[in-house]
């Protein structure tokens, strides 16, 4: 759960073609150490002493750094989805401002203290703990090429603290360094995860060009090859009364509103868990309803509803939640009403960036994660 104001969103600068992906030296936290509360406090305050700790951790065997640079090929395993991504540096030095130019695609703004707060913690930390996460609909031959990376024994194969498993492959042969530049100077992919984190790393390199924040660790997964799971973000409206919410049903031109119950409301969750195109509304106990806000072609509802609906709310302040038992909890205990959202595809996210358009805040998950602390980048000055 996470709760926010409806805060006033910028959209970062955008990065310009070509998209390149520079080797670096792998840091690898022991695999016994990664996804545990333990681990965490290595990027804890103070900051500063991060780079220390990671340094004393090699001493010691928890960490181990590459001695030579690489791009990586991290293949993962969570909650039954396997996820394969290239991992490297990537390049910062270039901006764009026309469409058709730019390098990666965000689907949402980002707020601007949280953007400056991320700056000044990698500033002082040194380092890029993890990959922001991109996503793309990969070239075929990159895609053939990363598949015969996999028959190969990897570098290195983990199962972490909480038993998921690891799979890194270093890439160091110049000519599939070469191919993989090629393959990747044309293509534009889509922000999964990591929008604050991306626009910190370009507030970085425009404050110190021409050092090591010239660039900034990345993950890019192909859609079509090794998926991730989308899923919806659901909205709480705390203190939010069902006779103030009716009046809005017809927001939209052509809007219906049907009132459910029993039965009815738990097979609406079924259609809307499937993807379905109509909000499912509740207070959280008796009261169920379908909000169906129709949209053209190409506009997910998330958007709709928050062109259309969120501006008429008497209140604004919204909480956040990834799954509808939380959601549905969280109008019960706040005497509030819970808008429950169709899960949009990565076609409809794809289709809104492609026409300039920005999601709303929190307007979708993508899972799973690289999890912090299996490829980490020290960043060094010059």
């Amino acid at each position: 759960m996470q709760r926010m104001d409806e805060p006033a969103v910028v959209t970062p600068p955008h990065l310009g073609r070509p998209l390149r992906l520079h080797p670096f030296h792998g840091l690898t936290l022991a695999p016994r150490w990664i996804g545990t509360p333990t681990s965490g406090r290595t990027f804890a305050r103070p900051y500063r002493d991060v780079t220390r700790r990671l340094r004393r951790g090699e001493s010691t065997g928890r960490v181990t750094r590459d001695a030579e640079p690489g791009l990586y090929l991290h293949q993962y395993a969570a909650a039954g989805t396997r996820v394969r991504g290239l991992v490297g540096a990537m390049d910062l030095t270039t901006r764009s401002e026309p469409l058709a130019d730019r390098a990666v695609l965000p689907h949402e703004g980002v707020r601007r203290r949280q953007v400056e707060d991320l700056a000044d913690r990698m500033r002082e930390m040194s380092l890029n703990p993890a990959p922001i996460l991109l996503v793309h609909r990969g070239p075929e031959p990159l895609r053939r090429l990363l598949r015969s990376v996999i028959e190969r024994p990897p570098t290195r194969a983990f199962l972490d603290h909480g038993g998921t498993e690891h799979q890194l492959w270093a890439l160091r042969d110049a000519g599939e360094l070469e191919m993989i530049a090629a393959e990747l100077a044309g293509t534009s992919p889509v922000i999964a995860d990591g929008h604050h984190r991306y626009a910190a790393y370009l507030r970085l390199q425009e404050q110190r060009p021409g050092t090591g924040w010239d660039r900034g660790l990345t993950m890019l997964v192909d859609q079509d090859d090794t998926p991730l799971r989308l899923g919806a973000i659901h909205r709480v409206v705390p203190r939010l009364r069902w006779e103030d919410l009716e009046p809005l049903a017809d927001a939209c031109p052509g809007a219906r509103w049907q009132s459910l119950v029993g039965a009815e409301a738990r097979q609406a969750l079924r259609e809307q868990d499937d993807a379905g195109s109509d909000v499912v509304v509740t207070d959280g106990g008796s009261r169920w309803a379908t909000w169906h806000l129709p949209h053209p072609p190409g506009v997910a509802t998330v958007e709709l509803l928050h062109r259309s609906v969120v501006p008429l709310l008497p209140r604004r302040r919204l909480r956040y939640h990834h799954s509808v038992e939380q959601a549905v909890a969280s109008a019960r205990a706040t005497s509030g009403i819970a808008l429950l959202l169709p899960t949009p595809s990565f076609d409809l996210v794809h289709e809104a960036v492609a026409h300039d358009r920005l999601l709303p805040e929190k307007a979708t998950s993508f899972q799973p994660k690289p999890a912090v602390g299996v490829l980490m980048r020290e960043v060094r000055d010059g």
